[in-house]
């Protein structure tokens, strides 16, 4: 009788969670401190393709359905398997169903950034890249992984540093960066439910170093990651499923 009361009260939170992103919008404070809205340009910079879907679907969402100019920047095509060319070209697919714009994502195959467990990228490389991209369009905001990468991946870690190199090194003084905050295991796999605590985190930091985005369309998060049919094995269904970077992502100032 206890157990069956664990698993109510889970489904009836798990369902109030659902509805509440549904029925709400996220507040328009994130790129929007000032009385008159004022378009961004902003990079997001992942390291493989499917990182955008997987991780970073509830800022996409924010973001491109407020009107800032969105561009992608996959540091690699994901070959670890031999699938790179596939993978690079699911990846636009996916950014078609996020309306992003095609002429806005661009993805590298450079020699020296291979996806891989063990493959280190050179953050030095990375930030030179990094510092091109933000001077050839105008960027004047950065979102990466931080420096655990949601999953602990390694190439996850580098875009992170690689992106600190360049704040560090040559970046305007006028530009923001922020990171994706990874959470526990047990959060990670929380679904919606992640909403309440994530919210709630957020309260408790000054104002305008965090952010709580919660995912208006996680549907389309779904279909885009559903685009990568190289990748979108049982194991991956549930992962989107389960995970509750498909409904809430939290951001933080990089300082």
């Amino acid at each position: 009788m206890g157990w069956m009361l664990i698993i109510i009260s889970i489904f009836v939170v798990w369902v109030a969670s659902l509805c509440k992103i549904f029925s709400s919008h996220s507040k328009p404070t994130f790129l929007n401190d000032g009385p008159a809205f004022h378009r961004r340009n902003v990079l997001l910079v992942v390291a493989h393709p499917d990182d955008e879907s997987m991780f970073f679907s509830p800022t996409i969402s924010y973001l491109t359905s407020r009107g800032h100019n969105l561009y992608l920047l996959c540091l690699s095509v994901g070959n670890a398997d031999g699938m790179g060319s596939i993978r690079k070209d699911e990846l636009y697919l996916a950014c078609a169903v996020h309306k992003v714009q095609l002429q806005r994502v661009k993805v590298l195959d450079h020699p020296d950034l291979q996806d891989g467990f063990g493959k280190v990228w050179n953050h030095d490389l990375l930030a030179k890249i990094i510092e091109e991209e933000v001077y050839s369009h105008g960027i004047d905001v950065l979102i990466t992984f931080d420096s655990y990468g949601v999953s602990g991946h390694c190439n996850h870690g580098d875009v992170h540093y690689g992106v600190r190199k360049f704040l560090h090194d040559s970046s305007p003084r006028n530009i923001e960066a922020w990171e994706l905050v990874s959470i526990n295991i047990l959060l990670k796999y929380s679904g919606p439910l992640d909403i309440w605590l994530s919210t709630l985190d957020s309260t408790r930091h000054p104002k305008g170093v965090m952010h709580c985005l919660l995912n208006e369309h996680p549907r389309k998060s779904f279909l885009a990651m559903a685009q990568h049919s190289s990748q979108w094995v049982w194991f991956r269904k549930l992962f989107v499923s389960f995970s509750s970077y498909t409904y809430v992502n939290t951001l933080r100032k990089i300082k």
